[in-house]
């Protein structure tokens, strides 16, 4: 019985261990690392498979505007001292383009007005291109994308739709010039670009070979279309008219919209000679050729 109170005392200790043990503590305050002192890296939580990252990735776009018809290509040098230009003519109520080339010079723009009002070569004009562009049409100035010309007073005295023929003549040209994309016809306060007069183009446009041209097996032709499927067929005639060669090509766009065309067409020929390059559309409900834009030009002989 002397042992009881020790007992007890025993028992009473032992329960306020536990009791302390089960409170526990929330520890030290955590302190920074010293310098030099290595830290386990933080790593994120992996998202699961097939859980967005809050990236957003790439994702198809779909041109809803106007298709734009294409620029020509840069007037550049074509031999030592002189320069190639690209002019708009009219023919059967559209404008259809050709090229000069002239002795160098830094205005170029001066020099395509004048070769336009000059009008078609020979060549040019035997296969129905003219200008409707008359002399005194003056470059006033090149700014922020814009061409200012100065017409004559007589440049407007016409029908309504010869009048905007001679405009996209002017504009068509001028905007083959990277520093140009559209014109201002100062006076009337009119400003035009290509997309405003896109309805002025043939459904072919034949950029290369241009009249008169001496060409090559294979033939580049080139240009731009909207055709059936986006299909350009091409066919090479000798003077007097039998098929030496055929192919076709494929342009950007198709079937309401106008894309850019290149295809080379190879031919057979024992003499050179005068010969044509027709490029057109089979119609797709009988098969004969519409569309069709007949370009005469010189034909290398082929051996």
């Amino acid at each position: 019985m002397n042992r009881l109170p020790a007992l007890l005392a025993a028992l009473a200790l032992l329960l306020a261990g536990c009791a302390d043990a089960r409170s526990g503590t929330l520890g030290p305050a955590p302190r920074a690392a010293a310098p030099g002192t290595a830290t386990a890296p933080v790593t994120a939580p992996t998202a699961p498979s097939g859980t967005p990252t809050g990236v957003p990735g790439p994702t198809a776009t779909r041109s809803t505007g106007p298709v734009t018809p294409p620029r020509t290509p840069t007037p550049s040098p074509a031999g030592t001292g002189s320069v190639t230009v690209q002019l708009w003519f009219a023919r059967a109520g559209v404008v259809v383009p050709t090229r000069r080339t002239r002795p160098a010079t830094v205005a170029t723009s001066r020099l395509a007005l004048a070769e336009l009002a000059a009008g078609p070569t020979s060549a040019e004009a035997a296969a129905g291109l003219a200008t409707l562009v008359p002399a005194g049409v003056e470059m006033v100035r090149i700014a922020e994308g814009t061409a200012t010309v100065a017409p004559p007073e007589s440049f407007a005295d016409t029908d309504a739709r010869t009048l905007r023929l001679r405009r996209a003549q002017v504009v068509w040209t001028l905007t083959q010039f990277p520093t140009v994309r559209r014109v201002a016809f100062a006076g009337s306060g009119v400003v035009l670009a290509r997309t405003d007069l896109a309805d002025l183009l043939a459904p072919i446009v034949v950029t290369e070979p241009a009249i008169g041209q001496r060409v090559a097996g294979p033939v580049t032709v080139a240009g731009t279309a909207d055709v059936y499927e986006a299909t350009v067929s091409i066919r090479i005639l000798d003077g007097s008219g039998r098929v030496v060669g055929t192919g076709f090509t494929t342009a950007t766009c198709g079937s309401g919209c106008r894309g850019d065309y290149r295809g080379g067409v190879a031919y057979r020929l024992a003499t050179a000679g005068p010969g044509t390059v027709e490029v057109y559309e089979v119609s797709p409900r009988d098969g004969s050729r519409t569309h069709v834009v007949a370009v005469p030009v010189l034909l290398a002989a082929t051996g």
